[in-house]
């Protein structure tokens, strides 16, 4: 019987708390694994590498996706993000889900090659509540905020080709929603043949 992972793409523009449900989220759940992405920007006060990114060089960054190890990558404010090919394929190769936390231009790279994987788009309430969580960071300039709310105007254009869409106006409730997605989708009928064949008695 196969025993393999699905695999979980996590988007949402800056600011909308991604980072805040999927800490809490992993606190709820023991069957999921975060496949660490790499980066180029630099690393935020309090950030690890190789837990919350894979901080690499550009020229680092650069050598792997020459090499093939990198399965899809993007530029986003002038930096390099990318997903790993091997933290995906040993978490659901072992069973585990696997859950990435990519951009939107990522995403859509991962449903081509992946067409199995289950897209879920964290939204804010609105524009003006995420803009108000920029400033509160204390960590971005002027310039930077509006950037910031720039791309997101950009991002949320994507939203319609997600399979969820979880608004974050309260981390309980939106913590409570990412959980339902994932019984959700393991419990999809196309994801459950060998439960369906055990039950009638089939046999391989």
């Amino acid at each position: 019987m196969e025993n393999k992972g699905v695999l979980f793409v996590i988007s949402a523009p800056a600011g909308c708390g991604k980072d805040t449900i999927l800490n809490e989220f992993f606190l709820h759940t023991n069957t999921a694994g975060y496949a660490v992405s790499a980066t180029t920007r630099k690393p935020r006060e309090g950030e690890i590498n190789g837990v919350h990114y894979h901080f690499l060089t550009v020229e680092d960054f650069k050598a792997k996706i020459q090499c093939g190890e990198v399965l899809e990558y993007t530029e986003y404010c002038g930096n390099y993000y990318g997903t790993l090919k091997k933290s995906v394929n040993d978490l659901i190769n072992s069973g585990k889900d696997a859950v990435l936390k990519i951009e939107v231009e990522g995403a859509m790279n991962i449903r081509k090659q992946f067409p199995d994987s289950c897209l879920v788009f964290i939204l804010p309430p609105s524009l003006e509540v995420l803009e108000q969580r920029l400033r509160g960071r204390g960590t971005e300039t002027e310039e930077k905020i509006i950037e910031r709310t720039t791309q997101a105007k950009n991002e949320l254009k994507f939203a319609e080709n997600y399979d969820y869409l979880i608004v974050n106006d309260d981390l309980k409730t939106a913590v409570d929603d990412l959980l339902s997605v994932f019984r959700a989708e393991k419990l999809r009928r196309t994801r459950c043949g060998e439960v369906l064949k055990n039950v009638m008695g089939e046999k391989n």
